[in-house]
């Protein structure tokens, strides 16, 4: 059975943005060290899931990337635009965007049905809504937790829907030059 691996940046305190979604807190000097960790995680995937409001900025952000070969980003720009995406919503009526479907039913069985068909494992990247009903029913396998040096006080949690304990393991905690910290963690039983 292929994993649901999320992948997400947090501030110190449990933010994956400020309160109105801002995201100026978050690193982005990266070096080689965490380009190769975000690159060898993307290489482990072959379909990306997206709650309704991520693909919006998402999608057209790297389509544009994957658009200019002189970019720097170029080539991961491609790989996110060949992926196939999975955008989970009830109000979008038509998909606009190229190797994107749409998911409009209950949302533990279309990730269970994903999850069981063949192929690489699958990343998502949030929005903090979609990420905080995927942890709330346990359908997260595998995080990737991307820890910025930064405390921001209030934002968007994605623990906010969980209402039991949640065991984890942790599998590597990784310290970059940039700041960030990534902690890798496995849902526990």
């Amino acid at each position: 059975m292929r994993k649901l691996k999320l992948q997400m940046q947090l501030s110190v305190d449990g933010f994956v943005a400020g309160p109105n979604g801002e995201m100026d807190w978050m690193s982005w000097n990266w070096g080689d060290d965490i380009k190769q960790y975000v690159t060898d995680l993307t290489h482990s995937i072959d379909c990306i899931l997206l709650g309704g409001h991520m693909p919006g900025g998402f999608i057209p952000y790297w389509e544009s990337v994957a658009a200019n070969p002189d970019n720097p980003q170029y080539a991961f720009g491609k790989l996110m635009t060949d992926t196939p995406k999975v955008v989970f919503t009830k109000t979008i009526e038509k998909s606009e965007w190229n190797n994107t479907v749409l998911a409009k039913g209950d949302l533990i069985e279309e990730v269970n049905n994903l999850k069981a068909q063949p192929g690489k494992d699958i990343i998502t990247y949030g929005g903090a809504n979609f990420a905080s009903n995927l942890i709330k029913n346990n359908l997260i396998d595998e995080y990737h937790l991307f820890i910025n040096p930064t405390i921001i006080s209030r934002g968007m949690p994605i623990f906010k829907y969980t209402e039991q304990k949640m065991n984890l393991k942790l599998v590597k905690a990784i310290p970059f030059e940039c700041g960030i910290a990534v902690l890798c963690y496995q849902a526990g039983n």
